[in-house]
């Protein structure tokens, strides 16, 4: 893999088709990436998957296979999820040249990923949820279905074409706070939000820590405004356990 290449993670979740992963390594190393991460692979390894990879059997090699998104994106900052259906208006959407210089920018401080969902049913609602962003490859209305391995070559272009242009706009002061950290929090504000009795207001009552993890998402916390956060969350249980005893 090239020293030079950005820390950028190719995430594809569950593939079914061997052929489709070995298309998706020879989509990367045309575009000079090497990071590729399976999760859940149908056939892996497959000697489709490297007959298709066309010269590309040593990003396959390098590939990592793992049982869940979460270990795919340990450690990793910025994290954008591909998606091809219409999402609701809290989610951040943009198409892949837009996206390109946030992603390399915090890619210079910490793993970024972008993730891809299966072919015939593509990413969940909870693993979107992980994103700070979503993509959506302009295509035609008549006829909008990508292959896998096209959506990759798609995506990997834009983040080249975009890496000779110099230009380190948006790029953040600090490291993003890892996904890890990201779920810690929303467990914690899960807790709190129950601790306290606050209730979803909405006529299905189902949405709340949904909208709060996509605020906090758009937000694209650092680690330091996470530790914020969970400070201010561990401060609000201290006083409620201390309610009751005397004004100090």
């Amino acid at each position: 893999m090239d020293s030079s290449a950005p820390d950028i993670r190719i995430v594809l979740v569950a593939p079914s088709h061997p052929g489709n992963i070995g298309a998706a390594a020879r989509a990367m190393k045309n575009m000079a990436l090497g990071s590729l991460w399976l999760v859940r692979p149908k056939q892996f390894p497959d000697p489709e998957a490297t007959a298709r990879a066309s010269g590309a059997g040593d990003v396959l090699a390098r590939a990592r296979v793992v049982d869940s998104l979460g270990a795919a994106l340990a450690g990793c900052g910025y994290i954008a999820a591909t998606t091809s259906r219409e999402r609701d208006q809290y989610f951040r959407v943009t198409d892949p040249r837009a996206a390109a210089p946030r992603i390399l920018a915090a890619a210079r401080h910490s793993p970024a990923a972008v993730v891809f969902g299966a072919e015939r049913t593509g990413l969940t609602n909870e693993e979107l949820e992980t994103a700070h962003v979503l993509l959506r490859i302009p295509s035609s209305e008549a006829y909008p279905s990508l292959n896998l391995a096209m959506a990759v070559q798609l995506v990997a272009y834009e983040l080249y074409r975009a890496r000779a242009t110099d230009a380190p706009a948006g790029e953040p002061a600090v490291s993003l706070a890892t996904a890890a950290e990201m779920q810690q929090l929303y467990a914690h504000f899960a807790q709190v939000l129950d601790e306290i009795d606050f209730k979803d207001r909405t006529e299905s009552g189902m949405h709340l820590m949904g909208r709060i993890r996509r605020l906090l998402q758009r937000a694209e916390l650092d680690h330091n405004e996470a530790n914020i956060l969970r400070g201010i969350l561990t401060a609000v249980q201290n006083r409620r356990r201390h309610a009751g005893d005397p004004p100090r």
